[in-house]
């Protein structure tokens, strides 16, 4: 009996950190009409409507615009305030890693060099606290991609408040990823070699591997097989036209290599992930029908003889001449940068891009890219209840503010892991001054 008020305290304490550190309960389903009232709307298709009223019910919007007649259910007043559509990620890790020291948090690439039978759904983990600090910012939806290997695996589109992957899934293996090789390759600098780049021998016989991988599946989808070969019934949907083709590609030459093998080899839908010169060959981007998923703005220029704005205007020169372009946020940290991606849009409006132009990169260019533009990435009757309310523009820093969000017509909780610490440290600087 001596032992329990010794421990309670301990137990106590483990209560209540668990609390603190708990995930936030997703929402449950949309019961009651809501309304949305004198907001500027941002529809994500390149129009604003001031004045807006928004009304949704079951998590589908059933009007817009100048519709005071039909206010229904609870009334949100947003006079003053600003309504987007909620923002996609693509091209994204989101929840297959937590923390990268704690390798049995990290789920980003499995053992291999082909393996699209890889499948991100089925390792995301919808309670990521990293995925949970991307929704004060309007970030709701994302495509989950895995990494490593030539051909890395198969993503999925989900959403970011969910129990769990199947709650969280919108588009299931909605497409594949592919490495493509590099023409030039830098030297091995930790066995002394130069940094320098240098012609790499072995393009020629890696694009030949990814070759015969892709024509022998091809040829396994025209035949009765007794037995399963997973890898090749992965990637059966790229002959089909049910999933996209994903090719990570900087160089020009990469690039051109990389889409005419596609296109030679029968996969209908490419999408260019990077692809740093893109801006080189916009011509012939246009004419195989090419997306780019462009590269974070908010970062320096690879090579010395680049503009050192390039980074900066990419979207915009590709955006200019035609091609349907979004914004992913690569780099090193690049889960901890999604939360960025908003800004990132606003980088290229500083670039001289008009700010609903550059909106639609991150809300109706990326649905139509990852082929979920029938249900989301624009405020239109029909289509999800995925939006939110932002004190002021969301594409600024200083004002991107979101005060309520909503997914399917479900209101999230905004709260993290650095709303609490902010909270925390706020009511400390509040008592140190009384």
């Amino acid at each position: 009996m001596k032992i329990i008020p010794k421990k309670l305290p301990l137990i106590v304490l483990f209560l209540i950190s668990m609390h603190i550190n708990a995930q936030q309960t997703p929402a449950l389903l949309q019961k009651n009409a809501i309304t949305i009232q004198g907001a500027t709307a941002h529809i994500g298709n390149g129009s604003v409507l001031e004045n807006c009223t928004i009304v949704f019910e079951n998590g589908k919007i059933t009007a817009i615009g100048n519709v005071s007649t039909q206010v229904k259910g609870t009334i949100i007043n947003a006079s003053g305030k600003h309504v987007y559509p909620g923002f996609i990620v693509t091209n994204s890790t989101l929840g297959l890693a937590e923390i990268d020291a704690v390798r049995a948090s990290v789920d980003v690439n499995e053992i291999g060099s082909m393996i699209p039978n890889v499948r991100s759904l089925i390792a995301y983990n919808a309670e990521s606290k990293i995925v949970e600090s991307m929704r004060p910012n309007g970030v709701l939806i994302g495509q989950i991609v895995p990494r490593g290997g030539r051909i890395t695996g198969t993503s999925s589109v989900v959403q970011f408040d969910a129990w769990n992957w199947e709650d969280a899934v919108i588009k299931t293996d909605d497409a594949i990823h592919l490495n493509w090789p590099n023409s030039f390759s830098r030297g091995r600098w930790w066995e002394g070699e130069s940094r320098a780049y240098s012609p790499n021998k072995n393009y020629e016989e890696e694009i030949l591997k990814v070759s015969y991988f892709l024509k022998d599946a091809f040829a396994y989808g025209k035949i009765i097989q007794k037995e399963k070969n997973l890898a090749f019934q992965a990637v059966q949907g790229l002959f089909t036209g049910k999933q996209k083709l994903f090719i990570n590609a900087d160089g020009e030459k990469e690039i051109i290599d990389a889409i005419t093998f596609a296109k030679e080899i029968g996969i209908k839908e490419v999408v260019l992930v990077g692809g740093y010169d893109a801006y080189k060959i916009t011509e012939f981007l246009k004419q195989n029908n090419v997306s780019v998923i462009a590269g974070r703005t908010q970062s320096t220029p690879i090579f010395e003889d680049d503009d050192y704005d390039l980074p900066y205007k990419m979207p915009k020169l590709l955006a200019d001449a035609g091609i349907l372009v979004a914004l992913n946020p690569d780099g090193r940290m690049e889960r901890m940068n999604t939360r960025n991606l908003p800004f990132y849009a606003g980088q290229v409006v500083g670039q001289g891009m008009d700010k609903e132009e550059a909106l639609k990169m991150i809300t109706s260019n990326a649905a139509k890219i990852l082929g979920i533009d029938n249900d989301y990435g624009t405020l239109e009757i029909g289509k999800s209840a995925t939006l939110f309310i932002s004190e002021g523009d969301a594409l600024d820093a200083r004002t991107n503010l979101v005060s309520k969000a909503f997914i399917d017509g479900r209101e999230i909780s905004l709260n993290s892991h650095h709303t609490t610490l902010y909270q925390r440290y706020s009511e400390k600087y509040e008592m140190q001054k009384q």
